[in-house]
């Protein structure tokens, strides 16, 4: 799959998030990278020989927030696609898994743990 079409899966995963939360969402840059460095699965306690990781979220969650947040980087939300193009194979399945990772690392933005999100189905 070319860049671009990858790219459009995330875009399409974003534009399906609903407005009510969409909105918060102005001030997270959402990146996609080609894959995870071995040192970012070692720092997240993942053995880079096994682990995969199609996401990741970096900041402070929307529900940890201080009133007086403020002056800080804008939060991140990584998308990794090397290891989902290898997962997922077919475009339907691809197409799934990338709207599951953008609402998962999402739902990290808005605080909830990974316990809670599976429990969600993401």
């Amino acid at each position: 799959m070319e860049r671009a079409e990858f790219e459009r899966l995330v875009v399409d995963a974003l534009d399906e998030i609903p407005a009510d939360f969409s909105s918060f969402l102005q001030n997270v840059a959402v990146v996609i990278e080609d894959e995870p460095a071995p040192a970012l699965l070692r720092s997240l306690g993942l053995d880079p020989r096994r682990a995969t990781l199609f996401g990741l979220y970096q900041g402070v969650p929307l529900a940890a927030r201080p009133h007086d947040f403020a002056g800080h980087l804008p939060d991140r939300i990584t998308i990794f696609a090397g290891p989902l193009l290898r997962h997922f194979r077919t475009p339907a399945e691809l197409r799934r898994q990338v709207q599951t990772t953008v609402v998962h690392e999402i739902a990290h933005f808005f605080g909830l743990d990974d316990a809670h999100i599976r429990r969600l189905g993401y």
